[in-house]
């Protein structure tokens, strides 16, 4: 094999959540074996030790700017319905457990912030994907609303509002700050839009890595069971209700199939940046910080490879009982929509 042509990168894009999961284990591995390498000090501590608040706002601002102000008629309307049944289901059990025990309160291992930061945040790429296979053209286009709960917005939003966590107002502004600047310049001129979009896995890749020098072996140990368990609970907490509230909301004329609600059922890779960016806000949380980090590492892988499953099973069932509205042609025979935003 020659220099140049070893596949990393195709074999890293194999793992379900790899671009972000792959860095998070390196780091691991690295603070576990090593811990005072990291430590040198000059660039090698500032990227690779202390520079996930900093790329995580560039991965903010590039996901910012792919948020778009025009999502017309039903893929405005489809993005709203199941943005807002991912957000309120996925916020629902963490703050809820958090007001009951507080932010140290644990069950089956998981705590709230895992429950918080990753159950309200779906991976649009995948969501995308089984839009295209199941659904229309404006279950693709609604993509442009659900990327809006991209990063921890939402999630501090009804922490504060619910007394789980203490934010105000300025620290919020502050928090969501580079995100406006990125839709406003991406919805000002197309070419910076798609200048920033590779921004997103590029941060991705490069937070994850100090992120997971902040663990140790036995973070992800403690966290393994745990976070298969919080998988599964954000595709059957998260993704089957929108399945029912799509179905309950959208009209029959408008819509194919309603499979394409549980498509929303996952947790993106951006979700792994949410429990660091809450306890930098609010100390309270920052002894859980690596462990719901972890737990959220391993949703993402289990979500990517149930909820297709999940999407196909309801759309299977749609078929047998005569459900389906084939006047409604599938996104996948005429094309995504323009302006779909994947999310990993």
């Amino acid at each position: 094999m020659k220099l140049g042509e070893v596949p990393i990168l195709d074999n890293i894009n194999k793992i379900p959540g790899g671009i972000m999961v792959v860095p998070l284990l390196l780091g691991v591995i690295v603070n576990s074996l090593f811990p005072g390498f990291l430590q040198i000090g000059s660039f090698t501590t500032a990227l690779f030790k202390n520079g996930s608040n900093a790329l995580i706002a560039t991965l903010f601002f590039c996901s910012g700017a792919q948020i778009q102000f025009k999502s017309a008629g039903q893929s405005l309307y489809k993005g709203i319905i199941l943005n807002t049944s991912k957000v309120l289901f996925g916020v629902s059990l963490g703050v809820l457990l958090a007001k009951v025990g507080g932010p140290g309160a644990v069950v089956l291992g998981v705590t709230p912030l895992a429950l918080i930061g990753c159950m309200s945040n779906s991976n649009g790429g995948l969501y995308t994907a089984l839009a295209t296979k199941y659904g229309t053209k404006t279950d693709v286009g609604a993509v442009a609303v659900i990327s809006s709960n991209d990063g921890p917005f939402y999630e501090m939003l009804f922490m504060g509002m619910t007394g789980v966590a203490t934010i105000p107002l300025k620290t919020l502004f502050a928090c969501i700050f580079p995100i406006i600047v990125g839709m406003i310049l991406g919805n000002l001129d197309n070419k910076i839009r798609d200048f920033l979009k590779p921004g997103m896995l590029i941060s991705i890749f490069l937070f994850s890595f100090p992120l997971g020098a902040g663990m140790s072996f036995k973070t992800l140990v403690t966290a393994g069971i745990p976070g298969i368990l919080l998988g599964l609970l954000t595709v059957v907490w998260t993704g089957i209700p929108s399945y029912f509230i799509y179905k309950l909301l959208v009209k029959k004329e408008n819509r194919r199939s309603c499979a394409v609600g549980a498509a929303v059922g996952t947790s993106a890779g951006n979700s792994v940046a949410t429990p660091a960016a809450i306890a930098a806000v609010d100390a309270t949380w920052e002894p859980y910080a690596a462990a719901a980090t972890a737990q959220c590492a391993a949703s993402v892988i289990v979500t990517a490879l149930l909820t297709p499953f999940v999407v196909n099973a309801l759309y299977k069932y749609e078929e047998k009982k005569g459900l389906i509205n084939y006047n409604l042609p599938l996104a996948s025979e005429e094309g995504e929509e323009e302006g779909s935003e994947p999310k990993i």
